[in-house]
């Protein structure tokens, strides 16, 4: 009866090695896929999110500018004539 209890439990000690081995190889792929899609993405030029937005209110922004500086071109002219 001694063996088999020592049987059952390094086969289940060997199971849960085995499952460790297997999340650590899952994590590591994980990791290098991401790195790779990293690089990829660097290497394209692509904009992050937050740089997009950036940039949409900047340009928001000198447009609200651009508007209110022809209002002014325009109020002056009408003074002129």
């Amino acid at each position: 009866m001694q063996t088999r209890n020592k049987f059952f439990d390094d086969m289940s000690q060997m199971m849960t090695n085995a499952m460790g081995v297997a999340q650590g190889a899952k994590d590591e792929a994980e990791n290098a896929l991401k790195g790779m899609m990293d690089r990829w993405l660097a290497d394209r030029d692509f904009v992050t999110r937050e740089e997009f937005d950036a940039v949409r209110a900047m340009a928001q922004k000198a447009r609200e500018e651009n508007e209110a500086l022809k209002a002014r071109l325009d109020a002056l002219d009408a003074s002129k004539g």
